[in-house]
């Protein structure tokens, strides 16, 4: 007869007789504590006198900065047991001390950038590319600092290394060329490259250009955008070599690439516009002479355009980094709303 059959006819629960089988010589009230979450009770567990001797052994001078491991082995080394390892660090734990017992830097928080430029020469956006040679394992850089509003590049340099030295020269050449003063009230943006956060970089764009430094925040990819969208367009150029003789001949190659795309390119960010077009103002004439030839082809084949007389598209009126999106902005609204004191705090 199966155990199940006979405790149907004895008329008792399985559950039963399995617990009457227990040889577990706990009372009930100890067995309810075993099975509790707090308080495990543990016959071969420390008494309360050894935790406290543990505790007081791991926060001692001596072992306040090691973790449990080295303090096992220390006192070991020496003939001298107290638990294992894995009960310091029930230990630590239990007495909410089971962190990082090294001294750590807190966890740094970087302002998102958000900059905007309506005309030419407000915000500079500038960075370092690697280009490959011929030679394995050797890489030349190219520096471009590129206007934001117009994307015009408004200076560039090849070099073997990269270095503060380099930035300081490439943008005193770019400032003087483009008659930037203090009181132009330009931003020039970048990531947190050495040469961008070279402490010589950024006293000579404060104090002797009187440049607004912006950075990207670290290991975000998409805070500097419009150059690197600029860095793709040359590396994907049909006639892009991919490898170099050496830095002249990169020069060259650059060179004529900086022509075409200042002059000649027009770039879908500018509706069609070369950068050279909108950073000099010129976009304006050149909108109505393609007005006029949409207009004449109207008036020739104004069956072809379905929704009415088409528009030559100017290029976007203010161009941005890290826009405001609606919900930050009604947040802003919120905060406002709540704390108004807020503003007159100095």
């Amino acid at each position: 007869m199966s155990l199940r059959s006979a405790c149907d006819v004895l008329g008792i629960h399985r559950s039963l007789l399995y617990r009457s089988r227990c040889s577990d010589p706990r009372s009930k009230e100890e067995r309810a504590r075993a099975r509790s979450r707090v308080g495990t009770f543990q016959p071969r567990a420390l008494t309360t006198i050894e935790e406290k001797n543990v505790l007081k052994v791991l926060n001692s001078e001596r072992f306040q900065d090691q973790p449990p491991r080295e303090v096992y082995h220390s006192l070991l080394s020496k003939e001298i047991y107290l638990c294992s390892i894995r009960t310091m660090y029930r230990i630590l734990s239990r007495n909410r001390l089971n962190n990082d017992r090294r001294a750590q830097r807190e966890a740094q928080r970087h302002a998102i950038p958000r900059l905007k430029a309506e005309a030419p020469n407000e915000v500079w956006c500038w960075d370092i590319t690697k280009i490959a040679t011929h030679t394995r394992g050797v890489y030349l850089s190219l520096y471009a600092v590129m206007d934001l509003f117009s994307r015009f590049v408004v200076a560039w340099m090849i070099s073997l290394k990269e270095n503060g030295g380099l930035a300081q020269h490439l943008m005193r050449e770019a400032a003087r060329k483009y008659g930037i003063t203090p009181k132009s009230n330009l931003t020039v943006h970048t990531d947190r490259g050495s040469p961008m956060t070279a402490h010589r970089y950024l006293d000579m764009m404060q104090l002797e250009l009187g440049v607004t430094n912006s950075h990207s925040r670290p290991r975000v990819s998409n805070d500097n955008p419009h150059i690197e969208s600029g860095f793709r367009t040359l590396k994907y150029q049909p006639d892009y070599p991919g490898r170099f003789y050496g830095v002249i001949d990169a020069r060259h190659w650059c060179e004529d690439y900086f022509k075409w795309y200042n002059f000649d390119h027009h770039h879908v960010g500018l509706s069609g516009f070369t950068p050279h077009e909108v950073f000099s103002g010129d976009y304006q004439i050149i909108q109505e002479r393609k007005q006029v030839a949409l207009n004449d082809f109207y008036e020739k084949h104004s069956e072809r355009f379905v929704r009415g007389l088409p528009k030559a598209k100017l290029p976007p009126a203010m161009v941005t980094i890290n826009p405001y999106t609606e919900d930050e902005m009604m947040g802003d609204i919120v905060d406002q709303v709540n704390f108004p004191t807020l503003s007159y705090l100095k």
